[in-house]
């Protein structure tokens, strides 16, 4: 068996990082998981918020209908409820 006739090349790289920069760096992870279950718990608030106008919206178109079958088309005064007719649909029809 022939001799090697360079010696062998040791790898000097570094394993790990140190301590402190291993802290620094899950402290940052762990900031980045705390802004995205945030924003999680805020998206999740959104859309209930988003459902319930919806429903409300929902709600009110179904009382225009009943107010229009009962008034027809009309104006109403929603804070003091006086109804105010087009008097130009009137002549229309």
């Amino acid at each position: 068996m022939a001799k090697r006739k360079t010696k062998k090349v040791v790898d000097l790289k570094p394993t790990t990082i140190t301590q402190e920069e291993l802290k620094q760096v899950q402290e940052i992870i762990s900031q980045i998981n705390q802004y995205n279950l945030e924003i999680g718990r805020i998206e999740a608030r959104k859309h209930g918020l988003l459902h319930g106008l919806s429903t409300t919206q929902e709600t009110l178109g179904v009382i225009q209908k009943q107010l229009e079958k009962e008034y027809g088309t009309v104006n109403i005064n929603i804070e003091t409820g006086e109804i105010n007719y087009d008097v130009e649909a009137d002549k229309k029809n």
